[in-house]
């Protein structure tokens, strides 16, 4: 069982990537970046995730990676 402390640190890791995540997603979606420029941003996001959860890799890749990929598919008109 996890102590509070533990919980309120994976809560806190949680918001930082969430609020990466957005951020990210903002800047895609919001400014001229090129498609590569996106890519190296989607995965400086993953590797951040995978810094605040140590080998996570399934999780970001079924929770944020589709995201990611719809937001650089329709930036890009990649349909």
């Amino acid at each position: 069982m996890a102590t509070s402390e533990e919980l309120e640190d994976e809560e806190r890791r949680l918001r930082q990537l969430q609020l990466v995540v957005g951020l990210t997603a903002s800047t895609i979606s919001q400014t001229n970046v090129s498609l590569e420029e996106a890519s190296r941003m989607v995965a400086a996001t993953r590797r951040f995730a995978l810094r605040l959860f140590p080998g996570k890799e399934f999780a970001f890749d079924l929770i944020y990676q589709p995201r990611f990929r719809r937001l650089l598919a329709e930036r890009f008109h990649l349909h």
